[in-house]
Formats: structure tokens, C-alpha cells, sequence
């Protein structure tokens, strides 16, 4: 296939166009070192404290929507058709301070200022959204950066007081929208771009049928969605991903159809991207997706990637195992559909042959009489990896369990169902014993190991205690079902 060399996007109102752009070059990097915009910050380089947050905005179904990101794990490459806006955009050298800046001075919302631009960054992002935010979107918008200093009540303040300083109207991101979606819209040309040299070699291709291609010439290539993992193969353990093949632009692989039965993911569709879908169809996974990392990597990460990762702190693969989730893979033309419980065979080890990759995913909507829960247990509640995280999903007739899905991660070297415990539900009226006895069961289905983030012994006691809150949960709308 033909293709190009260079990258090209914008940077602020500047358009760039680089070539011999390797697989590893980080955005944060560029910025910088070679553009000294250092305004954004390395704090953790791993997507944690948000000191590095930038906007992108990428054309998406033709319109332009911008995101916040961690500029230190989002590679270089993937920025092929977007804007990137920093810190120093908001307002001219010398000139007035924008709204944001404005508000976090006047409400003492920085002291030390080095995660100031990225907290910055993070409510010009939600100002642009929502000019008049509640304590809970401010809240939610800051999960991903951290803060040695103010205690963050004065940024809390500043946040809702920006829309007194001025409106997103009036915004030079909104007022040149027009000019800004025609110079993306110019640099789209469906090519394939291969950059970089051999030892490092970035590969976005032109579609997904071309991704297909392009991982059968090259099976053992490092396929990079959202990168909130990848990233910090390159940035901590300083390890090659060439070829890296990009798919964070595909929109093919960003669709979402809701059907009378399922609904269907593409693999491509980030965290953010499916929320409203799951407040919708899957309502009790709301508060857990919120608890998915911070609103960055959100942004960023996607279900497709969390999948073919496979770790066993994965937080979507248990609660989609417990809703009786499909997934698609792709191998040039041939397609294949397994459980997804099927797909995790050891630690690091899945059902995925070389240049085979997730297409999507299938989720099936909730059934007469089934009842769901998702749980996340870890250190601290916003921003943080599970130690333990679980999809139950029973379903109740007449009173009496029929059929029960229950599927954890961090028990395990990969996530799995309990099928002992499952085992104990099955057939039994839905009740305190019942679950007791699920508890008890659970003995058999794992052998938690010890590490940092928790005990087994924890991990085990956790994992009984989830059953019994479900049941303490869902008591009152079993009854009502039996009633009716």
C-alpha cells in the first residue's frame, strides 16, 4: 500500500510535520526538548499525577472533539490529524491570563505551581464542556492530578468560579473551530504512514481492514491502542515496541451498535466514549466506571485494549465476563467469536494467534429478572489500580436463583468466573444462605496471591464480603420481583 513518512498535526496554531518519528517518542518529550513549550510537566511519567495534561482533539464522525491526555505516555505518533493544545496557548506572552488562569490566582488555587498548568489544562478542558460544573464534574475532572499542596479546596473554588471570569464562547478554541476542522480535514489523505527507522519503527494504519494487513506482514508487532499500558513499557522498564502499530485513529474500530439483544463494542472506543452507553444499558456499572482510573486516561485507554492486555487487575474483563460478554478477533479477513471468559488462559497468555487482533466486543443487554453489580476495592478510591474488582450478575425467577455469573480479577492469574460459588446459587432462593454458602464455595475457586497492593488472606475476605453485600443489596428488589 501507498503511504507516508511524516506526521502531521497541529500544535497550538502551528502546523508540524515530522518526519522520522520512532515508535517511542513520547509527546511530553517533544514538547519540551524540541519545542520548549515546558509548560507541561513531567511528574510521574506513567499517567498518574496529570502534571503533563494536554488537550487533543481529533475529527471524530466530522466533528472536532478535544480531550484531556497525559502528554508523557501518549506517543508521538498517534497524534497523525490532531490538535494539540498546551498550556502556553490559553494566553499570549504578556497578555491578559485566560479565564482558568485567572480564577486559580485569584482563589489561591497554586502554590509550589508545578501541577498547576496540568490542573490548568484539565478545568479548561471541563469549562469548555461545562461552563457552570457541579462539585461532582469538578471533582471528577481532577481525579487524574494530584496536588502535594493546596489541599485542593482552592482549586475546587476556582473551578467554579471560572465562568464569572468569562465564557467558552468566547474562546479562541471556539471561536476557530471552523478554520481549525479545515486544516485537520486537509491532512487526512487515507494513506498508511510508516515513520521511523527499523529498530523503531511507528505504523498507523490507513483502516482496519489495512491494520489487518499490516499485522499479517508483521505478527509479532506491538499493537498500541490508547497506550495507558504501553506507555509505561517505554517510559519505566525502557523497552522496545517497534514495530509499533497504532490504532488509536481507527474509526472503524470506534463504533458502538445498540441492538434489541447487545450491545456491540469496537475494540478502538475509549473508556469516556462508552460512558453515556453504560449509563444508559448497563446503569450499575456508572459509579464503577467512574472509579476506572482518572478523566486522562479515560481519554485514552480503551475496552479492546484492557482486554487483549490481559492483565488480571484488568477492571472492565470481570465485569463483562459477569454480563456474559463475547469478544471478536480478526486475523486478516477470518473472524472467530469466544466467550470472553475463554479468551484469559494463564498470566500473559491469551486465546490470540500472531497478527490476530480484538475487533470487538459483545455485551448482551440484561435479561427479565436479572439482577448486576460491579465492585473495585484498592488503596485509594479515585485514580488507582484494583486489588480486587468483581461482576456478579444473578438472575431471579419466582424467587429462586436460575442462573449466576460471578467473575473477579486480582484472585487469580487471570480474571475468572467462581464456579463453585455459582455453583452454591444455583437453584437456591435467593437469600442469606444462599449466599453464605457462595462464600464459603469461594474457597474453592481461588488461590489469591500476596502482593503490594493486598494480602490473599484480604483478598479472599474481600471477595466473601462483595457476595454478601450483593445480597444485602439486592434483598429488597429480589422480594419485589417475587412479589410481582
Amino acid at each position: 500500500m501507498e503511504h507516508r513518512t511524516a506526521i502531521r498535526f497541529l500544535l497550538n496554531d502551528q502546523e508540524m510535520t515530522l518526519d522520522g518519528v520512532g515508535a517511542s517518542d513520547t509527546l511530553l518529550d517533544h514538547l519540551r526538548l524540541a519545542r520548549r513549550l515546558t509548560g507541561t510537566k513531567e511528574g510521574c511519567a506513567e499517567g498518574d499525577c496529570g502534571a503533563c495534561t494536554v488537550l487533543v482533539g481529533r475529527l471524530q464522525d466530522g466533528a472536532l472533539r478535544y480531550e484531556t491526555v497525559n502528554a508523557c505516555i501518549r506517543f508521538l505518533a498517534t497524534l497523525d490529524g490532531c490538535h494539540v493544545v498546551t498550556v502556553e496557548h490559553l494566553s499570549p506572552r504578556g497578555g491578559a491570563l485566560h479565564p482558568v488562569q485567572q480564577a486559580m490566582v485569584d482563589h489561591h488555587g497554586s502554590q509550589c505551581g508545578f501541577c498547576t498548568p496540568g490542573i490548568v489544562m484539565s478545568l479548561y478542558a471541563l469549562w469548555m464542556q461545562s461552563p457552570r460544573p457541579t462539585a461532582e464534574e469538578v471533582e471528577t475532572a481532577l481525579q487524574g492530578n494530584l496536588c502535594r499542596c493546596t489541599g485542593y479546596a482552592p482549586i475546587l473554588r476556582a473551578a467554579q468560579a471560572i465562568q464569572s471570569y468569562g465564557t467558552p464562547q468566547n474562546d479562541p478554541i471556539a471561536t476557530e473551530r471552523t478554520r481549525i476542522v479545515e486544516r485537520l480535514r486537509a491532512m487526512r489523505d487515507g494513506r498508511r504512514v510508516v515513520s521511523g527507522p527499523e529498530g523503531n519503527r511507528a505504523i498507523l494504519p490507513a483502516d482496519v481492514d489495512d491494520l489487518a494487513d499490516v499485522l499479517a506482514e508483521a505478527p509479532g508487532a506491538t499493537v498500541v491502542a490508547g497506550a495507558t499500558d504501553v506507555g509505561l513499557w517505554v517510559t519505566k522498564f525502557l523497552r522496545p515496541i517497534s514495530h509499533g502499530v497504532f490504532i488509536g485513529h481507527l474509526d472503524g474500530l470506534k463504533r458502538v451498535e445498540i441492538t434489541e439483544d447487545a450491545v456491540e463494542i469496537g475494540a478502538g472506543v475509549s473508556y469516556s466514549g462508552l460512558e453515556p452507553v453504560i449509563a444508559e444499558h448497563f446503569p450499575h456499572l456508572a459509579p464503577y466506571w467512574r472509579r476506572i482510573a482518572g478523566w486522562q486516561v479515560r481519554n485514552m485507554g480503551t475496552i479492546g485494549g484492557n482486554i487483549a492486555n490481559g492483565s488480571p487487575i484488568g477492571d472492565t474483563p470481570c465485569v463483562l465476563i459477569a454480563l456474559g460478554a463475547t469478544v471478536t478477533l480478526r486475523r486478516g479477513a477470518a473472524r472467530r467469536t469466544i466467550p470472553l471468559r475463554d479468551f484469559f488462559i494463564d498470566y500473559g497468555e491469551q486465546d490470540r494467534a500472531p497478527g490476530e487482533f480484538v475487533e470487538g466486543v459483545r455485551v448482551p443487554r440484561p435479561e427479565a429478572g436479572q439482577i448486576d453489580a460491579a465492585y473495585k476495592v484498592s488503596k485509594r478510591r479515585d485514580e488507582d489500580i484494583s486489588a480486587l474488582a468483581a461482576g456478579i450478575s444473578v438472575t431471579v425467577r419466582d424467587g429462586v436463583i436460575a442462573s449466576a455469573r460471578i467473575a473477579f480479577g486480582g484472585m487469580a492469574a487471570t480474571p475468572r468466573r467462581a464456579q463453585a460459588a455459582e455453583a452454591a446459587l444455583i437453584g437456591q432462593p435467593f437469600g442469606e444462605a444462599a449466599f453464605e454458602a457462595a462464600a464459603r464455595a469461594l474457597a474453592g475457586d481461588y488461590d489469591p496471591l500476596t502482593d503490594w497492593r493486598a494480602s490473599a488472606e484480604y483478598r479472599r475476605l474481600a471477595a466473601q464480603n462483595l457476595l454478601r453485600r450483593f445480597h444485602l443489596e439486592h434483598a429488597g428488589v429480589a422480594r419485589v420481583r417475587l412479589s410481582a
